[in-house]
């Protein structure tokens, strides 16, 4: 591996080694070789870790034990009757490409225009999401037109594929009149749809770091790119307003005891980039003396650009997840993981295609009818009509299908929070060898109304930020309206499967007696369905007053982050809340550009690891050009 030389200036710096990062500089230097790049991350390196590396296991990184997560406590809110969510992100070389779950997913075409950013509409950026990968599905109707064939990430289905119960859930879709298409990530498609993967054909997760830097590090080429793992970076240097190097430190959880743990600084002779994400990003800047300069006096903090809109616009998809029992076999879901039946070493030497398996097969981007926008009140017909009508491709809602027993995506709960739903799901339900198998229904809000803030609280960078979610807190709860009616709709999808074995009540609203919304205890057709026409004879569930109040709680108690934040140093005018201009550079500095998703200004219709991968490419190509590469 290449490291870290001390003492030696970079031409380069990278102040965090996720997603973007790691594209952005792997891109650089196999441009130009010489040019001398160092990433510095917190986290462990992820190279050949099958931890990382092996799709099945990856849900083991959202444990409050991982090593590989970092885990961010946000303060009470009113909007979620004054719970605190934890929101968490990657801890490690890749960022969340190293532990996402590698569902494949892009944004909207739409939703690059909406940015409002020279050089960031669809026409610039499509391109370089076809560059960034190589698309290896041949399902029928995939228009390969709009994918990539020779870049560094590989997508397929993986070669765990399971058609029947893929059909059988596409089936139920069509049956609530939910189209199905053949590719839903073409940027316009709205519907159902089976789901390729972030997992080569071998059954590999195709992470940034494995992709875009190890390579390189490994072929002997390219001396110049080296690697600062385990360590934090406390700030940015400058010289008045010029960025000139960075201020670093061990990262004190990893650290051993013994270790000299003084802050050093490496000099960056071209550009510093900070790239540690939507949730680190901000607080690096504000440490550095950018952000809003009454909060930086008060923190003692020399200002060196007074940037207020450091830290806002916080931005996630908002998301439940919702577990069913059902009919599936154990080769079917990845319950056999999580309740230990999978003897994992035998199965690498046995070479079991499940290892290669996510459990995420079928994906969503629904819109709703007229009837069903009316049904939601005034001001969400209000909103709906503003926002949506006229966008046709724009979906309401987001769906991603999960065969196990997930019951949030963090299940880090506070001392004074007990959280016994997650308690009784996942640790007798998941014990339990007699017990059904699962599966999770993820449904998330693409474009939330709401937003929140991330600042320091000290200089401190290990001093934890105060971070509000604002999530579910728009003006007038259509968040919550639009999670509400997701609750139904997938409710009705999946009752006409014959995957479902009726629902796990102790994670579902807690519906009055006699409610004709009541909890089915097993199959709705004891013989199971066939045509979409006879999962069609079924009628929809009915849900009175009472049961929408519900619901509301249920998504107030429930609501989780997505892994999806985004937006807190944003693209922008200064003068409106930006952070960077279109070519990424911070205002007020020189010197010092942000590559990671905490610039993107307004939220997308899918899951974002795409989006960071295309800032990455689009970072790459800036900064080439600034330097005279071709990239």
């Amino acid at each position: 591996m290449s490291t870290f030389e001390p003492g030696r200036e970079y031409d380069i710096v990278f102040a965090g080694g996720g997603t973007a990062a790691c594209v952005t500089a792997g891109r650089l230097s196999a441009a130009d070789p010489s040019l001398s790049i160092l990433i510095i991350e917190r986290g462990h390196n992820n190279l050949d870790d099958p931890a990382i590396t092996t799709p099945a296991l990856f849900f083991t990184n959202y444990a409050p034990t991982s090593q590989y997560t970092l885990f961010y406590q946000a303060k009470s809110e009113p909007s979620l009757d004054g719970r605190a969510r934890i929101i968490s992100t990657g801890g490690v070389l890749g960022g969340g490409s190293s532990i996402n779950a590698m569902m494949y997913s892009r944004a909207q075409g739409a939703d690059f225009d909406n940015f409002k950013v020279e050089g960031w509409g669809k026409e610039d950026l499509i391109p370089l999401a076809k560059k960034l990968e190589t698309f290896t599905v041949n399902e029928p109707g995939i228009n390969k037109a709009v994918h990539g064939s020779s870049g560094p990430i590989h997508i397929s289905m993986g070669p765990h594929d399971l058609k029947e119960p893929q059909q059988d859930f596409l089936a139920a879709a069509e049956s609530v009149g939910i189209p199905v298409v053949n590719d839903l990530q073409n940027f316009e498609g709205i519907g159902m749809s089976t789901s390729a993967k972030y997992i080569s054909p071998e059954g590999k997760r195709q992470d940034a770091a494995h992709q875009y830097i190890h390579p390189l590090i490994a072929d002997g080429k390219h001396p110049n790119l080296h690697l600062l793992l385990e360590t934090r970076v406390r700030r940015v240097v400058f010289s008045g307003t010029q960025a000139v190097g960075v201020e670093f430190e061990p990262e004190a959880s990893l650290a051993p005891e013994d270790s000299d743990k003084a802050p050093k600084t490496v000099q960056a002779k071209k550009l510093v980039v900070v790239s540690s994400g939507t949730l680190s990003s901000p607080s690096i800047l504000e440490r550095s003396g950018i952000g809003a300069a009454d909060l930086l006096r008060s923190l003692d903090i020399p200002v060196v650009s007074n940037i207020p809109g450091v830290g806002e616009n916080y931005q996630d998809h908002h998301s439940l997840f919702i577990p069913y029992k059902t009919t599936l076999t154990a080769e079917q879901t990845l319950d056999c993981v999580a309740r230990g039946e999978l003897d994992i070493p035998q199965a690498f030497q046995d070479k079991n295609t499940i290892l290669g398996w996510n459990s995420v097969d079928i994906v969503g981007k629904w819109r709703m009818t007229p009837e069903e926008v009316a049904s939601l009140g005034p001001e969400f017909k209000e909103a709906y009509e503003r926002d949506y009508e006229n966008n046709p491709t724009k979906p309401v809602m987001l769906l991603g299908s999960i065969a196990a027993l997930l019951s949030g995506p963090n299940t880090l709960v506070n001392e004074e929070e007990k959280n016994e739903d997650i308690e009784t799901a996942e640790a007798i339900e998941a014990k339990d060898k007699k017990s059904p198998r699962f599966t999770s229904l993820g449904l998330y809000t693409p474009y939330p109304y709401s937003r929140g803030s991330i600042h320091i609280t000290s200089q401190d960078a290990s001093a934890p930020p105060k971070l509000i979610t604002g999530f579910l807190s728009d003006e007038h709860g259509l968040d919550v309206k639009k999670l509400v009616w997701g609750y139904k709709k997938i409710r009705d999808v999946y009752r006409r499967t014959n995957a479902y074995a009726g629902e796990l009540a102790v994670v579902h609203p807690k519906f009055k007696a006699g409610s004709k919304a009541a909890f089915a205890k097993g199959p709705l057709r004891k013989n199971g369905f066939g045509s979409v026409q006879d999962r069609q004879e079924i009628p929809p569930l009915e849900y009175d007053s009472d049961d929408d109040r519900a619901i509301e709680e249920y998504v107030r108690e429930r609501v989780e982050t997505t892994w999806h934040s985004l937006g807190t140093c944003k693209m922008g005018a200064n003068e409106k809340g930006g952070v960077v201009d279109k070519d990424l550079n911070v205002y007020g500095t020189e010197g010092l550009k942000v590559v990671d998703l905490s610039v993107i200004p307004e939220n997308v219709g899918a899951n974002t690891y795409n989006t960071a991968l295309i800032v990455g490419e689009k970072a790459a190509v800036i900064i080439g050009k600034e330097l005279g590469l071709t990239v």
